[in-house]
């Protein structure tokens, strides 16, 4: 397996839910981390969490919808921990409603945060990791990306276009050593799902977020030469 240990991470959306449960994930094996975000005391309080566990842990906040703030962040990241190994874009925004109810403003925020947003971070890390010939990129769709349903246009739209730039990606930069996987999964107990009403949460049916970032760790332990396309992630109760 690929020792993770001294490796350092960037994750979009770390300050909570997914994005704060891979973090935590990354820092038991001893990554390094850096989370991102729009709340500051949610990435302080992670941070402190992180660092309590024994590794090199930083924020940034600031909206990946918003390119030269991305730019700014990510160049302060790269100073401080000199360079960078793995990218999970994890951020991302969700709203439900038909067709016709759902205003243009709120499908331009969608779009701009769900697949601008991943596209200006990773074109900000993608550099370093194409100078050292190595690394790692988790893309963060859904299964909403892989079906639409009534209400969900949107969300899908954005998730869908998530995955064609994934994979497009995956194919460009696989001669880089650079691994891109892009996962798709199913309903989580994040904090976006309880809020929205989607689920209860129920530890005993209810996918958790330290299901999803077990995932993650999983696909990074892969020796280097092999990788995980993509995979999708299921609750076993209907």
């Amino acid at each position: 397996m690929e020792n993770l240990k001294g490796k350092k991470a960037i994750i979009t959306g770390g300050g909570k839910g997914l994005g704060k449960a891979t973090a935590i994930a990354f820092a038991k094996e001893g990554i390094d981390v850096a989370i991102t975000g729009r709340n500051e005391q949610n990435l302080i309080d992670t941070v402190s969490e992180l660092k309590a566990l024994g590794v090199n842990a930083i924020y940034e906040k600031f909206d990946v919808s918003n390119h030269q703030e991305v730019k700014t962040a990510i160049k302060n990241i790269i100073n401080t921990f000199g360079t960078v190994d793995i990218l999970v874009n994890n951020a991302g925004i969700a709203s439900f409603g038909t067709f016709l109810e759902m205003s243009p403003e709120k499908w331009n925020d969608i779009m701009q945060t769900n697949v601008m947003g991943m596209y200006y971070v990773t074109k900000e890390v993608l550099p370093f990791l194409i100078e050292k010939n190595q690394g790692d990129i988790i893309n963060v769709s859904s299964t909403a990306g892989l079906t639409g349903n009534a209400g969900t246009s949107a969300y899908s739209a954005s998730k869908f276009a998530v995955i064609g730039l994934s994979e497009a990606l995956m194919k460009e930069v696989r001669k880089n050593n650079i691994r891109v996987c892009t996962l798709t999964p199913s309903t989580i107990a994040s904090d976006m799902s309880l809020e929205l009403g989607i689920t209860d949460g129920n530890v005993e049916k209810v996918l958790q977020p330290e299901d999803f970032a077990e995932l993650i760790v999983a696909s990074l332990q892969l020796p280097r030469r092999a990788m995980l396309k993509s995979a999708s992630l299921w609750s076993t109760n209907p």
